[in-house]
């Protein structure tokens, strides 16, 4: 092979590398951008459409009405517009505020429909917990399970003290309760127990409005005395709690985001 012959088929070996190094590079930045994008989670137009589906599963009617909260606004404005002899500017003004009354509107709605999905579906009173906001520590597992009727009690820890909220029929699911009070009584003296038994029935709170009755109890702790509180009856948890086959309150959650509609 002659030298020039040579140097040419260098010459291609190194091109051919470097186009290489450069797809591979390519390759790897799209990669990139693909976990960066799953990490950060959907953007706030695929939430919306999230919100919007959630809803119209449960009703129907949402476009429509929708609209016509939109419209409503904007008839508002527009009125404004015309006594103040400038009815445009006013019209330009209400269109926001129509999207924002509409978008608001719907997430109150998700919110609802959210809870109606997962309403029969176990560990349903776990998930009306995680709607909690700030100053509430809430248990991720159920602190007593029924292992035959698959009745559970869930905790959470605020300025009220400690929230029992039950799953399952108010009478059958008294044993649980007293159980977990016996449990950590000792531990807590001279800390109101509350107990939220959650459900459809007549003596129960739909869980819609679990979260709400929570925090209309009235306070009776600091925000340092609910750490306390907490990490005395934490030490109590029973990691080998017998959790029947099908219930993963993990699972059960709503998005809270989603409701929120962010």
């Amino acid at each position: 092979m002659s030298p020039s012959s040579a140097s040419g088929s260098g010459k291609s070996n190194a091109s051919n590398d470097a186009k290489s190094t450069r797809a591979a590079a390519r390759e790897q930045k799209r990669e990139e951008k693909a976990r960066q994008k799953q990490a950060k989670g959907p953007g706030y137009l695929a939430q919306m459409k999230q919100v919007y589906q959630i809803t119209k599963e449960q009703d129907s009617n949402i476009t429509l009405k929708l609209i016509a909260i939109a419209l409503g606004v904007l008839v508002i404005f527009l009125l404004l517009g015309l006594l103040l002899n400038n009815w445009i500017t006013w019209l330009l003004i209400g269109i926001p505020f129509a999207v924002l009354a509409a978008i608001f509107y719907l997430s109150r709605r998700a919110e609802g429909a959210a809870f109606a999905r997962i309403e029969d579906q176990p560990g349903a009173a776990g998930a009306a917990l995680s709607t909690l906001r700030r100053g509430w520590i809430v248990d991720q597992e159920p602190v007593q399970i029924d292992p035959r009727t698959r009745d559970l009690v869930f905790r959470a820890v605020g300025r009220p003290g400690v929230v029992l909220v039950t799953e399952g029929p108010t009478g059958r699911v008294k044993k649980l309760v007293t159980k977990e009070r016996r449990r950590i009584g000792p531990m807590i003296q001279n800390v109101p127990i509350h107990v939220i038994n959650a459900g459809n029935k007549e003596d129960q709170v739909p869980l819609s409005q679990v979260a709400k009755r929570m925090k209309k109890l009235d306070a009776s702790l600091t925000r340092d005395e609910v750490n306390k509180v907490y990490k005395r009856i934490s030490t109590l948890r029973n990691n080998s709690l017998p959790i029947p086959k099908g219930v993963d309150p993990m699972r059960t959650r709503p998005d809270r985001k989603a409701m929120r509609g962010r």
